[in-house]
């Protein structure tokens, strides 16, 4: 009744096929890009992290354990220190993160000492940014 005849026979015709693929062939290029290439990429990153694991290693687990690898038990299992003398085993997967790795030959300084042992030897001889704050308030002078 308030449809024209013309308008209503152009509503019933099949359009252009590759005009009606294009938009979700759109939505399949833009989550590519924005969702699955980002994830692959991420996931590449974790399993190159959790490959490189080794003992010495400061982590954190997914479940918020913070601990220090003291054994690889095997290529999917670790163990992990999370206190002293308490170590627990943890899947290699549920790693979240590295902290620190630790640095051979910056633990020991020439003559067998640690590198931070001349900062502590310093500071109790008054040398130090301990000793200048009690020299300036006069705290911990022998009487």
């Amino acid at each position: 009744m308030f449809i024209t005849p013309a308008y209503a026979q152009d509503a019933g015709g099949a359009g252009d096929p590759f005009a009606m693929l294009l938009p979700l062939v759109l939505i399949f290029v833009v989550f590519y890009f924005l969702l699955i290439r980002p994830q692959q990429k991420k996931q590449k990153q974790h399993k190159a992290m959790v490959e490189a694991l080794k003992r010495g290693d400061k982590v954190v687990t997914q479940g918020g354990l913070f601990g220090t690898v003291s054994k690889v038990v095997s290529d999917t299992e670790l163990q992990v220190e999370i206190a002293e003398g308490v170590r627990v085993r943890v899947v290699r997967g549920t790693v979240a993160e590295i902290l620190s790795k630790p640095q051979p030959g910056k633990a020991k300084a020439a003559g067998g000492k640690a590198a931070n042992d001349d900062a502590k030897t310093a500071d109790k001889a008054g040398g130090g940014v301990g000793g200048v704050l009690s020299k300036l308030l006069g705290v911990g002078k022998k009487s």
